[in-house]
């Protein structure tokens, strides 16, 4: 009986893991999460050879952030209570973008506005700025007062992206809630408003309770949860968004830990992946992820990332 030809595996160099989101096409499909990326990190981890940044949330005016504890670990994750410190919009141009701006891989800027107008103020400064290749639109995030409050209403995510789309030519993507019902008619609304993808998803808001003290863990009393007890949830909406909205570039977060973690994403229906919690778990987490890609996609005989893409098969019950 004649032998089957045994299947040669790809050559790893000649994996393709380009990703094209709309106008912005990464050379790799690993960015590094808002929030989860600065200080010095870039000293320990080489920035150039990711797909993508994507910048710590701007707001117009500077933020001290929530109340001390802001971080919790949980089972499976952490909860945190930042808040959206930072710079504000004229500081974060003075001060941190001097120190970002020769990244040489794709840089999008996370902003997060009080109004529909601000979110579009904001755009409309940073555009000014030759080195920003995307928006990010931070309408999901729990720990700030009324931080969600776009992210849940279709039709005000829908307003906030149209105004934007208005201040900037660059691609803009709406970063989603987990924290909603039915987050596919928000992505649709995303989409109807001007966005060239999403982003999903942000975290889940939770919170940890001393019941010696009978009092919260958090300063804030509530957070955002993120790392791998989220990955269930966020594999769940990249899923049902690709399938609601077939073709729409899409980022997928929330727990991706390791190389097999962001396969199940691609399958999912994500074109690239942003990494959070790992990175604080270990700063050279997004290398790692990038270095072991081909060979994941080599063991299946795919030499391009964008074939496996949204191949998942699942039919309703």
């Amino acid at each position: 009986m004649p032998r089957s030809p045994k299947i040669r595996p790809p050559r790893l160099e000649t994996i393709d893991l380009s990703a094209q989101l709309g106008p912005l096409r990464l050379a790799n499909p690993v960015l590094v999460a808002s929030g989860t990326f600065g200080a010095l990190m870039d000293a320990v981890l080489d920035v150039d050879r990711l797909g993508g940044v994507v910048e710590k949330t701007v707001t117009m005016l500077p933020r001290k952030g929530n109340p001390h504890p802001r971080v919790w670990e949980t089972a499976g994750g952490m909860l945190n209570s930042i808040g959206l410190d930072n710079h504000g919009l004229e500081g974060w141009i003075q001060k941190r973008y001097p120190r970002i701006r020769g990244y040489r891989c794709k840089l999008l800027i996370s902003v997060s506005g009080r109004t529909t107008e601000e979110f579009a103020a904001l755009v409309r400064r940073l555009d000014e700025l030759p080195r920003v290749d995307a928006f990010e639109l931070n309408i999901s995030g729990p720990n700030v007062s009324r931080g969600m409050d776009f992210g849940v209403d279709p039709s005000k995510t829908e307003e906030v992206v149209r105004l934007c789309r208005a201040a900037t030519q660059r691609p803009i993507f709406a970063k989603l809630t987990p924290n909603v019902a039915d987050v596919a008619a928000v992505a649709r609304a995303a989409m109807n408003g001007g966005a060239d993808g999403v982003s999903l998803i942000n975290t889940v808001r939770g919170m940890a309770v001393d019941w010696r003290r009978r009092a919260p863990c958090l300063g804030g009393v509530t957070g955002g949860l993120s790392g791998p007890a989220v990955k269930p949830i966020a594999l769940r909406m990249v899923w049902e968004v690709a399938r609601a909205l077939p073709g729409t570039p899409i980022m997928g977060i929330g727990g991706i830990m390791n190389a097999d973690d962001a396969m199940e994403f691609f399958v999912a229906g994500a074109r690239a992946v942003q990494l959070g919690t790992a990175n604080l778990v270990d700063a050279g987490s997004a290398i790692h992820i990038l270095n072991a890609l081909p060979e994941k996609l080599a063991s299946i005989g795919a030499t391009r990332l964008r074939d496996y893409v949204g191949t998942m098969e699942a039919s309703d019950r």
